[in-house]
C-alpha cells in the first residue's frame, strides 16, 4: 500500500517542515590536489507538513550527507536548511539542542542505535527530562511510548540485548518520536531487517505520521519500498537531484535514464520479467541517447 493509498495526506499551504536550497557539501581529501571533494552539488527540495520524501540512489551518491546536514552533523558549504521555518544550516550549541523537539532521526543499524548499558526506560526518557518533562511523567509517557510502538510496558526495566532488531528499531522510532517532532530524517532504517520486519516497522512509522503529522526524509537505496512509502523521490547521482517526482511516476515511468538503470539493477522474483524490464528500459536509454 504507497502513501497515498494508506490515506495520508500532506498539508497544503503550511509551512514547510524541511525546506533545502541550493545545498553543497564537500569533505576534506588528504592527498587530493583539491583539499576539499564535493559531494553534494546545489540540491534543492522540501517536504510538506505529514509528507514522506526519499531520497534514493546508488552509495556514494551523498544521500545520507544531506541527512547529516539537515541534523546539524556535517557544516555545508553553502546554501540554506529551513526546518519548520527556521534556517538550522549553521545552528550551533544551545539553539541547536533547542532544536531536538522538532528534529529527530532514526539511524540504519538498530543494534548501534541504543545504549547497550542502559534500560529501554532511561533511553526513552532521558529525551523527554532533558526538555524539562517531570521525572513520573516521563516514566507514564514512556509507558504510552512503548504502547504506541507494540511493545510491552515492562520493555522499560530492561536492556537493549534481551530485543531483537525489529523491537530495537521500535525502541530507536519510540525515542524519535518522543517529542512529537516535525521531522525525522530515516536514514537506511529498513535496510538490516528482514522483509516481515521491514514491513512491520514501515506500517509503524505510517501509524506514526498518520497520527501525529510527522513529516520523513526517508534515505534509501530500496526502490520497492520508495514506491512503496514515499510521498515523492528525489533521484540523487553524484550529489545532484537527476529526477524528483511522485514516487509511484519515478519507480513505474522514470524519466532520467540514470533512475531507469537503477530499478533495472532492482533484482525481481521473476527473472523473465527482469529481463523484458531491462529490454524495455535500454531501449528506451537508447532513443534518449
Amino acid at each position: 500500500m504507497s502513501a497515498a493509498e494508506a490515506g495520508i495526506g500532506v498539508e497544503v499551504g503550511a509551512v514547510p517542515a524541511l525546506d533545502v536550497e541550493n545545498l553543497s557539501v564537500s569533505y576534506p581529501v588528504r592527498g587530493w590536489r583539491s583539499p576539499r571533494a564535493r559531494v553534494v552539488r546545489d540540491v534543492s527540495f522540501s517536504i510538506g507538513v505529514g509528507e514522506t520524501v526519499a531520497l534514493v540512489g546508488e552509495s556514494g551518491s551523498g544521500k545520507s550527507t544531506i541527512g547529516n546536514a539537515v541534523l546539524g552533523l556535517v557544516t555545508p558549504d553553502s546554501g540554506s536548511i529551513s526546518v519548520d521555518g527556521r534556517d538550522v544550516s549553521r545552528m550551533r550549541g544551545a539553539d541547536r539542542r533547542a532544536m531536538a523537539a522538532d528534529l529527530q532521526a532514526v539511524f540504519q543499524n538498530p543494534y548501534g542505535s541504543l545504549n547497550p548499558s542502559l534500560t529501554i526506560g532511561s533511553v526513552l526518557a532521558e529525551p523527554l527530562r532533558a526538555n524539562g518533562v517531570p521525572k513520573a511523567e516521563a516514566r507514564a509517557r514512556v509507558r504510552e511510548l512503548l504502547t504506541r510502538v507494540n511493545l510491552p510496558p515492562d520493555a522499560a526495566d530492561r536492556l537493549p540485548g534481551a530485543f531483537s532488531g525489529g523491537q530495537r528499531q521500535r525502541i530507536a522510532i519510540a525515542r524519535a518520536v518522543a517529542l512529537r517532532p516535525r521531522l525525522i530524517v530515516c536514514d537506511e532504517p529498513t535496510s538490516a531487517l528482514d522483509v516481515t520486519t521491514q514491513a512491520a516497522v514501515l506500517g509503524l512509522l505510517r501509524e506514526l505520521q498518520s497520527d501525529l503529522r510527522v513529516s520523513y526524509l526517508f534515505i534509501t537505496h530500496d526502490l520497492a519500498v520508495v514506491r512503496d512509502f514515499a510521498h515523492r523521490a528525489c533521484v540523487l547521482r553524484g550529489g545532484e537531484i537527476v529526477e524528483d517526482g511522485p514516487a509511484e511516476q519515478v519507480c513505474v515511468t522514470p524519466l532520467h535514464p540514470y533512475t531507469r538503470r537503477l530499478l533495472a539493477a532492482a533484482p525481481v522474483p521473476d527473472p523473465v520479467l527482469q529481463r523484458e524490464r531491462r529490454a524495455v528500459w535500454k531501449a528506451l536509454d537508447d532513443e534518449d541517447a
